[in-house]
C-alpha cells in the first residue's frame, strides 16, 4: 500500500477517514469552534498515514461557524504544519480534506479538569513561559503567508488597530441585527471600541511572531511521564495569528484567570525566558503595552460574552437560567469597566435580567416569523441559518473555506515510540467547559 500513487493514496486516507468518520461511536467534544469526534484509526488509515497499529486514536474535527473574537488569517493545519516540526509534543494534522481535519490524539488531562480554584506552580508557569518563547522563535518566513493587507514586520500600532476594526466590523456591527438591543440594555456603549483606542498609548514597535492566541487551561493538556514528570502541551492552534508577542501574553494572562501574584510571576517569566532565548527586544516597552493588550482583551469580549449568555438561555428559561446568564453579562462588563470607564451606573443584577428576558422573547418572535416566511420547500431551515447563527467569521480576512481550500493532505508519522498517540482537544462548550473526552 505504501507504494500507491500519491492521489490515488490520498483518495483512499480521504475515503477511509470519511467511512470512520459517519461510523463514529466514541466520545464526542463540541465546543466554541469545532466538534470532535475521537476514535481509533483503524488498521488500514493507520498503515496509509504510517501510523502503525490501528488502535492508535485521532481526533477527527468537524468546524462549526460561531462567534469569532479575532480574524482567521490561516488554516489550523497549515500552522500545525510549521509548528510541529519545531515544537515537540505539538499534535500534528494528519490530513486536511477542507470541510474537516484529522488530528493527532494527545494522552493526558486538561488543566481546566483539574479542581477549581487549583493554582498553577511555578513549575508549569515556567513551562508556558519556555513555550511563548520557542513560538516566538519561530522565524517569519516559515509561516504561512498573511493576506496581503495584514499588518507586517514591527507595526504594533497597526496590529492593534487591525484587531479593534475587526472586532467593531465583524463582532459587534455585524451582530447588532439580532444583539443589538441587548448590547444597548446592558450599557455597552455603541462607540465602545473606539472609546477605547482613544484613551490608550501607541504600542511601541515590537518584531512580530507567531501567536497562538487561545492559550488558556483548556487548551493545556497535562500528560504524566515515567519517573514522576510531566508534559504540558498546547492544542487548538484554529486561531493563530501573525502579530505582537505581547497579545499572546495578554490573552493568556486573561483567560488563565491567574490571581494577581500568579499575573505578576507570569509576565516575569515570559519575560525571562524571551531574554535567555535572545529576544529581549520583544520586552521594550512590556508594562504600558500589556496593559494595553489586556484592555483591549476585556474589552472585545464583551460582545461575545454577552451573546453567549443569550444563547445559552433555554426555549423556556427558569428565574435560576436568567440569573446565570445575568451574572456571566455582569462579570464581562465589569471587566471592561477595569480598562475603560463606561458613561452611566452599572446596570445592577435585577436589570440585566429583565434586558435577557426581553431580549429572549423577542428573538424568539423574530425566529419564529423568519419561519413563518421562509420560501415554500425549505421548510424555514435556509430562511433562519443567519439569523439563528451569530456573526464574526471574517470571510474577507484570509479565511479559506472549503471551496478555495487546498487539496487534501496526508502525512506519514515518522516520530517513534509507543506513546505517540494525541489527547483529544479540549474545547469549550457553550455553558463552561466539558470534560476532557476520554
Amino acid at each position: 500500500m505504501h507504494h500507491l500513487p500519491h492521489r490515488a493514496r490520498t483518495a483512499l486516507v480521504r475515503a477511509f477517514a470519511e467511512a470512520r468518520r459517519r461510523r463514529a461511536c466514541g466520545p464526542i467534544v463540541v465546543g466554541h469552534h469545532n466538534r470532535n469526534h475521537v476514535l481509533p484509526l483503524g488498521r488500514p488509515l493507520a498503515s496509509l498515514l504510517g501510523m502503525g497499529s490501528g488502535q492508535v486514536r485521532a481526533k477527527f474535527r468537524v468546524p462549526l461557524e460561531t462567534v469569532e473574537v479575532v480574524p482567521r488569517i490561516w488554516r489550523e493545519s497549515e500552522v500545525l504544519d510549521v509548528v510541529s516540526e519545531r515544537l515537540a509534543d505539538v499534535p500534528r494534522c494528519l490530513a486536511d480534506f477542507g470541510a474537516w481535519s484529522l488530528h493527532a490524539y494527545v494522552p493526558g488531562h486538561a488543566l481546566s479538569e483539574e479542581p477549581p480554584g487549583t493554582p498553577i506552580d511555578e513549575p508549569r508557569m515556567a513551562a508556558l513561559a519556555a513555550f511563548f518563547a520557542r513560538l516566538a522563535a519561530i522565524p517569519p518566513q516559515a509561516l504561512p503567508r498573511p493576506a496581503d493587507d495584514w499588518p507586517r514586520g514591527d507595526d504594533s500600532r497597526a496590529f492593534l488597530h487591525r484587531l479593534a476594526r475587526f472586532t467593531e466590523q465583524r463582532v459587534h456591527q455585524a451582530n447588532r441585527p439580532r444583539f443589538g438591543s441587548l448590547f444597548d440594555s446592558v450599557g455597552i456603549p455603541a462607540d465602545l471600541v473606539s472609546r477605547f483606542l482613544r484613551t490608550v498609548p501607541d504600542p511601541v514597535r515590537r518584531p512580530f511572531g507567531l501567536l497562538h492566541t487561545d492559550v488558556h487551561r483548556a487548551n493545556i493538556v497535562v500528560t504524566s511521564e515515567p519517573g514522576g514528570g510531566e508534559r504540558l502541551t498546547v492544542l487548538d492552534w484554529e486561531l493563530s495569528l501573525y502579530g505582537d508577542v505581547l497579545h499572546d501574553l495578554a490573552t493568556h494572562l486573561a483567560r488563565m484567570e491567574y490571581d494577581p501574584e500568579e499575573r505578576k510571576l507570569m509576565t516575569e517569566l515570559w519575560a525571562a525566558a524571551m531574554r535567555d532565548s535572545g529576544r529581549a527586544d520583544l520586552t521594550e516597552g512590556l508594562d504600558p503595552d500589556l496593559d494595553t493588550y489586556l484592555g483591549f482583551e476585556y474589552v472585545q469580549s464583551v460582545f461575545p460574552d454577552v451573546m453567549r449568555a443569550a444563547l445559552a438561555l433555554p426555549a423556556e428559561p427558569t428565574p435560576e437560567d436568567l440569573g446565570r446568564s445575568a451574572d456571566r453579562v455582569r462579570r464581562a462588563l465589569d471587566r471592561a469597566r477595569e480598562s475603560l470607564p463606561m458613561p452611566g451606573e452599572p446596570r445592577d443584577r435585577r436589570t440585566l435580567v429583565r434586558a435577557l428576558r426581553r431580549w429572549h422573547t423577542e428573538d424568539r418572535l423574530r425566529q419564529a416569523a423568519a419561519r413563518r416566511t421562509a420560501r415554500p420547500g425549505q421548510g424555514g431551515t435556509e430562511a433562519c441559518r443567519d439569523a439563528d447563527r451569530p456573526r464574526g467569521i471574517d470571510r474577507s480576512d484570509g479565511i479559506r473555506h472549503e471551496a478555495l481550500a487546498p487539496r487534501p493532505r496526508w502525512r506519514r508519522e515518522t516520530r517513534p515510540g509507543p506513546d505517540r498517540e494525541r489527547r483529544a482537544e479540549p474545547v469549550e462548550p457553550l455553558e463552561g467547559l466539558e470534560p476532557h473526552g476520554c
